[in-house]
C-alpha cells in the first residue's frame, strides 16, 4: 500500500480523499527539518504548501518517495532540480487558485487607481480629505501583461470586459489565442512604454528573474501603475522604491517580495505602496481546490502511474494510462536492449532517435521516449528513470530526437530505436503482440522476434555452416538450458545474429567461451 505524508496543514476533504482511494496517509505538519529527514524514507509521496522545504539534503534521505505534490502554483520551496536526478516526479495544482489569485491582481489594480488603502486610513483618522485622493478610471487604460498563461488570460479577460485595452507579452502565446481573448500580443519592449498599468503573471525563473529591472521600470510611461501578485524577484524592488519616490512610477501595489516574510523594506515607507501578506491565492475556495487537486494527482500517479501537472516530466492523463503503459514497458524494454549492447569501446552516446510507426505514431509520445531513455541510459548511470532520464541526456550532450511514420508495415504499431556512438550506429525495433506483450522483432535491420526474457544472450556471428552446432554443445557442456532460440541474417553468408533466453544467469566462464568460438564476433548477456 503507497504511504503518504503531509506536512502541512491541508483541507480534511483532502485527507479524505487518500483513504477513500487506499492509501496510508499520515498528517505531521510543522515538523522541524531534523525530525522530517528522520521520517521521510518510509514515505511514497509527500503533499505540501509553502511552508515545507524540501531540500537536497531531505531528498538525499528520502529513499522511497516517487512524488511531491504541491497544493499551490510555485515550487520556490522544492529542489526540483536535485528532485528530477533522484527520479522523484514534482507536480503542482496551477488551476485550482488562478482566479483567485487573477481577482486579487484585479482587486489591487482598482486599489491603486482609487487609493483606497490610504483614502481609508485617512477617512478612519478622522480626516475627510474628498479633494486629496484623485484617482483614475480603469476604462479606456493600456493593461500590460507580463506573462498570459493560466491567471494572466484571466485577468486579461476580466481587464477587457472593464474596457481597458490589454497589451500582452508572453513568448509562448499564440496570435489566434491572442485574438481570442481580445488581447494585443506585443514584445517586452514594446509593452513596457505603452502600457498605464502594468501586471506580471510569470513563474520566477532565471530568464524571469528582474524582468522589470532598472532599466526597464526606466523606460515605462510617466505615472505607471505597477502591480505583483506573481512572484518576488521578478521586479528590481530598489529600483521600484526610487521610480517611486521620484513620482515617475504612480504607484505600486505587491503581495510578493524578493524576501519572505517581508517584515521591513523601505517601500513600507511610501504611500503610493499597497502591500498584502502574499495573499493571491488566500480564498477558501483556492486552499479547498488545491488541497483537493494535489490530493487526486498523488493518487493517481501512485495507484495508476497517470501524471498531472508535473513540474519534470511529461503528463500522462488517467485515460492515458493504461494505454501507454504497454508501450512504455516495450519503450524501456528497447532502450535497455540498445544500452546493454552499447560498450565502453562504442565510445559515448551522441544521439538517440526513437521512431513510431503505426498506431504507436498517434500516442502521447513524451513518455513513451523518456521511457526509451530511462532504459537506455539505466545500464550506465545510477538511478535513471523516466524523470531524470531527459535531464541526463541533456547534461551528457546527447541529442534526442522523435519520429513517426504513416508507411506500409507488416506490423501494426512499431517503435524503432536507433542509437548512435562515437563508433557505430544501433538500431532495436520492437512491437506489442496479445494483450500488449512487447516483442523484438528487429536488430540492427536484421528480423529477430523474440520475447524478452530475463536472462538473454546475445550473440553476433558469420552465417556460415558449423555455429549453431559448437554453440549449442558448449551451452551443453556448462549445464546451461536454454529456453529459446532464435535467428536472424542481413544476406546469406553475411552478418547474422542469435539471441537466447537460458535459464538462470550465464556464467562468465562460459560468455568467454562463447566469445572464442569460430565464426562469433560479439557475445553480450543481457538482463531484463
Amino acid at each position: 500500500m503507497p504511504k503518504v505524508l503531509i506536512s502541512d496543514k491541508l483541507s480534511p476533504a483532502a485527507i479524505a480523499i487518500f483513504k477513500e482511494r487506499g492509501i496510508e496517509v499520515d498528517v505531521k505538519t510543522g515538523l522541524p527539518p531534523a525530525d522530517l529527514r528522520a521520517i521521510i524514507g518510509s514515505y511514497d509521496g509527500l503533499a505540501i504548501r509553502s511552508a515545507t522545504k524540501v531540500t537536497r539534503e531531505l531528498l538525499d534521505v528520502a529513499t522511497n518517495l516517487k512524488v511531491i505534490g504541491r497544493a499551490g502554483i510555485g515550487v520556490d520551496n522544492v529542489d526540483v532540480k536535485s528532485a528530477t536526478s533522484r527520479g522523484i516526479v514534482v507536480m503542482n495544482t496551477p488551476f485550482g487558485n488562478a482566479i483567485t489569485t487573477a481577482e486579487h491582481a484585479i482587486a489591487m489594480m482598482f486599489a491603486l487607481a482609487r487609493q483606497l488603502p490610504e483614502a481609508t486610513a485617512s477617512t478612519k483618522a478622522g480626516k475627510w480629505e474628498k479633494n486629496r485622493f484623485m484617482g483614475v478610471e480603469l476604462t479606456g487604460k493600456y493593461l500590460g501583461l507580463i506573462g498570459c498563461g493560466n491567471i494572466g488570460s484571466i485577468v486579461a479577460d476580466r481587464a477587457v470586459g472593464l474596457k481597458m485595452k490589454v497589451l500582452a507579452y508572453d513568448p509562448y502565446l499564440t496570435e489566434a489565442r491572442a485574438l481570442a481573448l481580445g488581447v494585443e500580443k506585443v514584445e517586452l519592449e514594446d509593452l513596457i512604454p505603452r502600457a498605464d498599468f502594468i501586471t506580471i503573471h510569470t513563474p520566477l525563473t532565471d530568464a524571469t528573474r528582474n524582468i522589470l529591472s532598472r532599466e526597464a521600470l526606466a523606460k515605462t510611461k510617466k505615472g505607471v501603475r505597477i502591480v505583483n501578485c506573481a512572484r518576488g524577484g521578478l521586479l528590481d524592488e530598489a529600483a521600484l522604491y526610487d521610480g517611486l519616490k521620484s513620482g515617475h512610477i504612480a504607484g505600486a501595489a505587491l503581495d510578493v517580495f524578493e524576501t519572505e516574510p517581508a517584515t521591513d523594506s523601505p517601500l513600507f515607507t511610501l504611500e503610493n505602496v499597497i502591500c498584502t501578506p502574499h495573499l493571491g491565492a488566500a480564498t477558501s475556495e483556492a486552499q479547498e481546490n488545491v488541497a483537493l487537486q494535489v490530493a487526486e494527482q498523488i493518487s493517481d500517479f501512485l495507484l495508476t502511474g497517470s501524471v498531472t501537472n508535473a513540474l519534470n516530466m511529461p503528463s500522462v492523463s488517467a485515460e492515458e494510462a493504461p494505454r501507454l503503459r504497454p508501450y512504455m514497458d516495450l519503450c524501456r524494454l528497447l532502450g535497455a536492449f540498445a544500452g546493454q549492447l552499447t560498450q565502453a569501446k562504442d565510445g559515448v552516446i551522441r544521439r538517440v532517435l526513437i521512431e513510431y510507426e503505426g498506431a504507436a505514431a498517434d500516442l502521447n509520445h513524451r513518455p513513451l521516449s523518456a521511457a526509451a531513455l530511462a532504459g537506455l541510459l539505466g545500464p550506465v548511470m545510477e538511478g535513471v528513470n523516466m524523470v531524470s532520464a531527459p535531464v541526463f541526456a541533456r547534461d551528457h550532450g546527447i541529442e534526442v530526437s522523435e519520429a513517426t511514420h504513416d508507411r506500409p508495415s507488416e506490423y501494426q504499431t512499431l517503435v524503432r530505436l536507433v542509437v548512435t556512438t562515437d563508433e557505430n550506429t544501433r538500431s532495436v525495433a520492437g512491437t506489442l503482440i496479445g494483450n500488449g506483450k512487447p516483442r523484438l522483432v528487429e536488430i540492427k535491420g536484421i528480423k529477430v522476434e523474440a520475447d524478452f526474457a530475463p536472462h538473454m544472450l546475445y550473440v553476433t556471428n558469420q552465417d556460415k555452416p558449423g555455429f549453431i552446432g559448437k554453440f549449442g554443445t558448449t551451452l551443453s557442456d556448462a549445464g546451461v538450458n536454454i529456453a529459446t532460440f532464435h535467428l536472424g541474417r542481413a544476406a546469406e553468408g553475411s552478418d547474422a545474429i542469435c539471441l537466447v533466453s537460458v535459464d538462470g544467469d550465464l556464467p562468465a566462464s562460459v560468455l568467454e567461451t562463447v566469445k572464442t568460438l569460430p565464426l562469433v564476433m560479439q557475445a553480450t548477456t543481457l538482463a531484463f
